[in-house]
């Protein structure tokens, strides 16, 4: 059968006097983007569909009798268009003026100050100064439900959020009402956006301060926080996601695109449910036990006591692991149970409800509310407890070899578990009373104070790094486990998160046929391994 494929034919255009190659059919926004030229925009979003009525984007193109809207005109051959032309900066300059007429001078106290596409485009290109003598309009905060706050007086009418809404979500809660002048962006009866799970992205795709959150109303100024490229930790999707911290805590958590994995998009559930990081009763130093009570130590001397301790089991290992634990961590564990006779281990995971995004079917708020359930599995840990994410540990209480716990809080386990281990070590960040238990206490990092990957529910590899500084001596599990590795056989202790995921491949194969360089800030498909395609 004939090859029906068409290829796309490039065009040559000139923008700004910079000449270039591009596919017919491009929008003018994004072949100006390729010329490394900013055109202004409201209400265009590479995510929806664009109705070119914010009139911010419109450029000259010679040849045209008026001037054309960016985000919807498309590069013809030959094209010459104008971005700063005085055509194009006068009506630019007029739009904002119009924009400014009601806008209030709420940026002192508004959570857009700082990145306000308003303050941006007024600061490059506005006009000097108003002409309006007339009082301002005051329409007031409008509550749409869930997390989201409407500041009607601040909305310039992009329309973003009702578009996504229809268009993504496809769960129409947002509309616009009256005509003209008096347009508002307003909900349907009292219903608002109260139990869609993806409304709050609609305040990340607002271009000005008009929807706000309520979980990080005047928590912060853009300018004070620190944004570090991560992985939502809290179902299998593996959404791209940026840290935005403060004060060695976080503040909120926003997407990251990634069109493979999550578009433009998360869920509110994971958006929201990020406190448990910031908690502070953290295992802050190496604990041993010394007859009936913990001694702080060093790391050299915790290590050095524990390797020589597993230098005498043979007769293998059992361990839980949480499922938050990055590959590196887990593998690294595996490694260790393998040197002292190998065993069986177990995770738990918290499930619920799988949510699908209906206008991006791949993203999903998914079963399992773990990053790296795919990786436990991997690795060779089976899931054990309930949909609740407890129970299941009655094999591992009553193992009577070595046991390792890594990440697992054991928050739910008697306070006796483990007693029955010749030797319990317990790797993770907070002290139960269960954990209590452990001959040896290591404390070690959350995803967020580390460099490692995470494996999603697609199998695709994924690159976080540290945003926050790790409290007192904690360090990552990778790097507790790979010292240890290297006390009680002859690997070398790994020295970066590199090296750690090298040593993945001692473990599983496909691991060795990626390179860490090649993973990126979107992360790379996880191979399949000869004999093992079944996994």
């Amino acid at each position: 059968m004939a090859d029906q494929t068409t290829a796309v034919e490039n065009v040559t255009v000139t923008i700004d006097g910079m000449t270039l190659s591009v596919p017919a059919g491009t929008r003018l926004l994004d072949a100006c983007a390729q010329a490394g030229v900013d055109i202004p925009h409201y209400c265009y979003h590479p995510g929806l569909s664009a109705p070119a009525q914010c009139r911010m984007c419109l450029v000259e193109v010679e040849k045209s009798p008026k001037l054309v809207p960016a985000c919807v005109g498309t590069v013809a051959k030959d094209m010459v268009v104008h971005t700063e032309s005085e055509a194009a900066l006068k009506a630019r300059e007029g739009v904002l003026e119009f924009y400014l007429v009601n806008h209030p001078l709420d940026c002192p106290v508004c959570d857009q100050s700082g990145e306000c596409k308003l303050q941006d485009y007024v600061a490059a290109e506005g006009p000097a100064m108003g002409r309006t003598k007339e009082p301002k309009r005051v329409l007031g905060r409008d509550d749409f439900g869930g997390d989201v706050l409407f500041y009607a007086d601040r909305c310039v009418m992009c329309t973003r959020c009702v578009r996504f809404m229809r268009e993504v979500a496809q769960d129409e809660r947002l509309t616009v009402v009256q005509r003209g002048h008096r347009a508002v962006i307003d909900t349907f009866f009292d219903e608002g956006l109260t139990g869609n799970l993806w409304a709050d992205n609609i305040v990340d795709i607002c271009p000005v301060g008009a929807l706000v959150s309520k979980d990080f109303l005047h928590k912060a100024r853009a300018w004070d926080l620190d944004r570090t490229p991560s992985i939502c930790p809290n179902c299998t999707q593996g959404c791209n996601v940026r840290l935005e911290t403060r004060d060695n805590q976080v503040m909120r958590i926003k997407p990251r695109p990634n069109p493979e994995v999550n578009a433009h998009w998360m869920c509110d559930f994971g958006r929201l449910n990020y406190n448990w990081i910031n908690r502070t009763d953290r295992v802050e130093a190496p604990l041993v036990r010394d007859g009936g009570r913990h001694v702080p130590m060093s790391w050299s001397d915790a290590l050095l006591r524990l390797a020589d301790a597993l230098k005498g089991h043979a007769g293998g290992a059992a361990a839980v692991v949480s499922p938050f634990a990055a590959n590196e961590d887990i593998g690294a564990l595996r490694r260790v149970m393998e040197a002292v006779g190998g065993g069986g281990g177990v995770f738990r995971c918290e499930q619920g409800e799988e949510v699908t995004l209906p206008g991006h079917p791949t993203l999903a708020l998914r079963t399992d509310r773990a990053a790296n359930v795919a990786g436990a599995e991997l690795f060779g840990f089976g899931r054990t407890g309930g949909a609740d994410g407890k129970g299941g540990l009655e094999a591992a209480a009553a193992h009577t070899g070595v046991l390792f716990v890594l990440g697992d809080e054991l928050a739910d386990a008697p306070a006796g578990f483990g007693a029955n281990a010749s030797l319990f070590v317990y790797v993770g960040q907070h002290l139960s009373p269960a954990a209590r238990n452990a001959h040896f206490v290591l404390p070690s990092t959350t995803f967020a104070e580390m460099e490692g990957t995470f494996t999603n529910v697609q199998r695709r590899v994924q690159r976080f790094w540290p945003a926050l500084r790790a409290p007192g001596m904690s360090r990552p599990a990778w790097q507790i486990l790979g010292v240890l590795l290297a006390g009680i056989g002859d690997a070398g202790a790994p020295g970066t998160a590199a090296d750690a995921f090298a040593g993945l491949a001692a473990v599983r194969p496909e691991f060795g046929m990626l390179a860490w360089g090649d993973l990126g800030a979107q992360g790379v498909a996880l191979p399949e391994a000869v004999g093992q395609a079944g996994d």
